[in-house]
């Protein structure tokens, strides 16, 4: 059936086209705009691995490496700020985010390889150098990458990423039995950090406005954490995060022979990774800018204006 406008609307119409023409574009295709996010794939040892990226290629780059358990998606409002004067890229590791989640039976999930991963996405992107947001999961990782690459970093943004044995206090107790221990009974007693409940006071706990935490974050993350073979995934990187503390010392030394420029800004109510995990560094690298917030783990959440405008400055100082 064919329906057609009554007679007055369409003189009505026609009337305001002729009073307010259409202006159309000299081409079919609007120009791209800078702050535009563009989520891309790339294959990667016969995996799809996901990130998102904005801004001009031909600027210095700015790596963003996030935490459990969520993805890319917590730099969803940072990316587009940063992206006007850098180029941004910000990865989901395999088994989070959009990139693919391979069995835990079938791929090693591990934070040396998820560093791997990372580094092949960059050079594949070209990138020789950058800064980089350590977040939660995204220390380790940035940290394995600049174990092997340190004349690659050129500063780091440190926020609520440990270090330090500081900062590993009463809540990493029972993952600490499952490193000495690795029993499916020791197992199963972390599966409770996987549940709904445990995803939102990731998000509010130490939080003073729990308003300002977009509930975005909970579907989010609690759909991926609920697909099916996620939580053996989540074990193995929970067995597996045993390996930084290992890594700390070599780490530290780093820190101290190439002194990377370094901003942390910190939730300080954070219960996962207390303020003393964030102190030591400033025993170690002599460039630090140190900020204390009055939040919890996901500082974006509530602080993200204030961490934006600290790594604007930040990142115009150590690019100048």
């Amino acid at each position: 059936m064919k329906y057609s406008l009554p007679t007055p609307v369409t003189a009505a119409l026609f009337a305001v086209s002729t009073l307010f023409p259409a202006v159309l574009p000299d081409s079919s295709e609007a120009a791209p705009s800078p702050f535009a996010v563009n989520m891309q794939t790339m294959e990667i040892g016969g995996h799809t691995v996901a990130y998102r990226e904005a801004g001009d290629p031909a600027n210095p780059t700015i790596l963003l490496l996030h935490g459990f358990p969520t993805s890319s998606h917590m730099f969803r409002e940072l990316i587009p700020v940063l992206a006007e004067d850098y180029h941004v890229i910000a990865p989901d590791y395999l088994g989070f985010g959009a990139s693919d989640m391979p069995s835990a039976d079938s791929y090693d999930y591990s934070f040396a390889n998820a560093a791997q991963t990372v580094t092949q996405l960059i050079d594949a992107k070209g990138v020789d150098s950058y800064a980089v947001y350590l977040m939660d999961y995204g220390a380790p990782v940035g940290y394995r990458m600049f174990a092997e690459h340190p004349e690659r970093v050129t500063g780091f943004v440190i926020q609520n990423g440990n270090a330090y044995d500081e900062g590993l206090r009463e809540f990493w107790d029972p993952i600490k039995a499952y490193w000495a221990e690795p029993t499916a009974e020791n197992g199963d007693a972390l599966r409770g950090f996987l549940t709904l409940e445990a995803t939102k006071w990731q998000f509010t706990h130490g939080v003073g406005d729990v308003s300002t935490v977009s509930p975005d974050n909970f579907w989010h993350v609690q759909y991926l954490l609920d697909r099916p073979g996620n939580q053996e995934v989540q074990l193995e990187m929970f067995l597996d995060y045993g390996t930084n503390v290992t890594e700390y010392p070599k780490w530290q030394a780093l820190f101290r022979e190439h002194q990377p420029p370094t901003l942390i800004l910190w939730g300080k109510n954070d219960h996962i990774f207390p303020a003393e995990g964030a102190h030591p560094y400033k025993a170690d690298l002599k460039d630090v800018e140190f900020h204390l917030l009055d939040t919890g783990h996901f500082a974006l959440e509530e602080y993200g204006d204030t961490i934006a405008a600290e790594m604007q400055d930040f990142l115009a100082r150590i690019n100048n």
